[in-house]
């Protein structure tokens, strides 16, 4: 466990050391002539950083799918960890980056936060506009894992703070579920002639190596200038990173999902959508903060707006999309709009907390 905790700090040391030196925003202000806090300029560099993790990811995602392809792993095992891990860079790399500037409240707001996003908001339109069917056995084990995840971060933030033993469970459930995802998909695709992957000619080679170091750089550049920029926002409005963390970042990180899912409606496929969005979920759970945690030392102070407003609302709008699909085999349209109703109410008591301050946080 020592060795484990000097790894920790070494890895925390080197990555503290490259992210306070890129300061990107601040840096290009200078360029420019401008004051760094000029709010004009910050709105605009948050929008820039938004399309940049945005189409980076894409970029990202579509390169380590054809490397991964290319270099003859089989497609069961690429949908099932590179796809997922990929999808999920944009949260991890802003947490992280968010974690070792000191920004805790932003790290966990924007990991929660994406969670709670994708469910009470994404999810819960796809409901709305297509009521799904679904198998039991598909979403039962998934499903109760990601109510398993979530509930477990509540009951380790109670003490305000998430250790290095609590993110070592968070991560054996992380590995519980890659484990189920690779024998789940080896089973409904098996490993055929088809899995041999594409063609490969030198030209295809640069020009995927040269997407996948863009996208992952404008990955990079992105979660900066979102965690920069949206710090002064939250100053500038007067209202906490947490809030902007949960708010702004999360459905901003939270948009490729968003794009697969009216992508899904439009073509009738909501049951794609809420498998997508059920995974990288679990990955946002399991992953993120452990690292986050693992980037600090080995503990990771948790707010009282994270261990007591955003985990909890992330627990039921969880609750009430899993449980009842589980008794009824069917996603319904109540489900969406309750869901949808409660995360309005979140954000309402999130924006006028900020100003009314009626809540102890």
């Amino acid at each position: 466990m020592k060795k484990i905790l000097r790894i920790g700090n070494v890895l925390e040391s080197a990555y503290k050391d490259v992210t306070e030196k890129m300061e990107i925003s601040a840096s290009l202000a200078g360029l420019l002539g401008l004051a760094s806090d000029n709010m004009i300029y910050v709105v605009i560099m948050f929008l820039i950083g938004l399309v940049f993790i945005v189409k980076g990811g894409d970029i990202f995602v579509d390169a380590a799918t054809w490397i991964a392809e290319a270099t003859g792993i089989p497609k069961f095992i690429i949908g099932a960890t590179v796809v997922s891990f990929a999808t999920t860079l944009p949260e991890l790399l802003v947490s992280a980056i968010a974690a070792t500037k000191g920004q805790n409240d932003m790290a966990i707001g924007n990991a929660v936060g994406s969670v709670t996003a994708n469910v009470g908001l994404i999810m819960s339109i796809s409901v709305l506009c297509i009521p799904a069917v679904v198998k039991r056995k598909e979403i039962a084990f998934k499903g109760s894992l990601m109510i398993l995840a979530v509930a477990a971060l509540f009951a380790f933030s109670y003490s305000l703070e998430l250790n290095l033993w609590q993110s070592i469970i968070m991560i054996v459930i992380f590995a519980v579920f890659m484990a189920e995802n690779i024998i789940s998909g080896k089973r409904s695709l098996g490993v055929t002639e088809e899995d041999r992957g594409p063609k490969v000619t030198g030209k295809d080679v640069v020009i995927n190596i040269v997407k996948f170091l863009l996208g992952a750089a404008g990955i990079v550049i992105g979660a900066d200038l979102l965690v920069d920029d949206g710090t002064i926002i939250a100053k500038g409005l007067g209202v906490s990173e947490a809030i902007i963390g949960v708010t702004i970042i999360a459905i901003g990180t939270s948009l490729p999902e968003l794009v697969t899912t009216l992508t899904a409606i439009a073509k009738k496929q909501s049951d794609l959508s809420i498998g997508n969005i059920i995974g990288a979920n679990i990955i946002d759970l399991t992953m993120i903060l452990p690292i986050c945690a693992f980037l600090s030392g080995g503990t990771l102070p948790v707010g009282k707006q994270s261990a007591f407003l955003d985990m909890p609302v992330c627990l039921l709008i969880i609750c009430i999309a899993i449980i009842p699909t589980l008794i009824f085999k069917k996603l319904s349209r109540w489900q969406g709009a309750l869901m949808i109703c409660i995360y309005i109410g979140y954000v309402a008591v999130l924006v006028t907390n900020s100003s009314m301050g009626y809540l102890p946080f």
